[in-house]
């Protein structure tokens, strides 16, 4: 089983067909469904075969409850606190040549403490998936932390993605390292512009995700390069979680073609 700690929030994903103009309309097509890393990772996790578990602080609004009931349908096991309102909201804005931007209000998903995470939670896991954005903002970063000492705890071993450059910088750059090394984590995952802003992180494996590029992967001072597959790319939101959960659940070639199903379809998740 492979969990993840952090954000489940509601995926706006708009696809233009022209640039965005002021004071007039835009067109293009949009799709709503489950996003947040923590539940974008876990979501590809299951719809790969794996056993996926999201540990969120939620909302029991409408948008909060569909959710719920989205990740549960995809065959994920959501455990978490629930506020009353507050759901999360991304929205991913692709432009025609599959670029994209994202606006993004964490909602309640920040506020997960320590005290709300179950010891038995992380009972079975194999990996323990952290989200960089995890690290931004506290409680959420404390209750990172203590997710990864239980998880340790029974056994799990611990990655980390970066998330975006963004993220790091909102945390501040140091920082980050610092809390990222505490994590100790397995693997690391990050492209080349989020690693270049942590210089010295090291890790038994750390991966970079360079896109239509594919991957480098570092194990042992050992670097291997590996060509993306074919894709006609559509979107690109989320390709890197679903590589991720591939990297956990099967290894490189599993990611590989995770990422490339991901980017010739809308949204983050399958």
């Amino acid at each position: 089983m492979i969990c993840t700690v952090g954000d489940l929030l509601l995926d706006v994903v708009v696809r233009l067909e022209g640039p965005l103009a002021a004071d007039t309309d835009a067109f293009g097509r949009a799709r709503v469904a489950p996003g947040g890393q923590a539940g974008n990772v876990a979501a590809w996790v299951a719809a790969l075969g794996g056993r996926a578990r999201a540990i969120c602080k939620r909302a029991g609004d409408v948008a909060g409850r569909v959710l719920a009931e989205e990740l549960t349908r995809r065959g994920v096991d959501l455990r978490g606190p629930q506020a009353e309102t507050g759901t999360g909201v991304v929205v991913s804005i692709a432009t025609p040549d599959g670029r994209r931007s994202m606006l993004t209000d964490r909602g309640v998903a920040p506020s997960l403490e320590p005290r709300d995470l179950d010891p038995g939670w992380f009972a079975g896991c194999a990996w323990l998936h952290l989200p960089g954005y995890g690290l931004t903002a506290s409680p959420l970063r404390e209750a990172v932390t203590a997710a990864a000492g239980y998880a340790r705890s029974a056994g799990a071993r611990v990655s980390v993605d970066l998330s975006s450059t963004a993220a790091i910088e909102r945390a501040g750059a140091e920082r980050f390292l610092v809390d990222v090394r505490a994590l100790a984590p397995e693997v690391v995952f990050g492209n080349d512009e989020e690693l270049a802003l942590v210089p010295g992180l090291e890790a038994e494996t750390v991966v970079a995700k360079r896109g239509a590029r594919g991957c480098a992967i570092r194990r042992g001072g050992v670097a291997e390069e590996r060509p993306a597959l074919p894709a006609d790319v559509v979107d690109t939101t989320g390709a890197g979680d679903a590589f991720a959960a591939g990297f956990l659940v099967g290894g490189v070639e599993t990611a590989l073609a995770a990422a490339a199903r991901c980017v010739a379809t809308m949204g983050a998740v399958p």
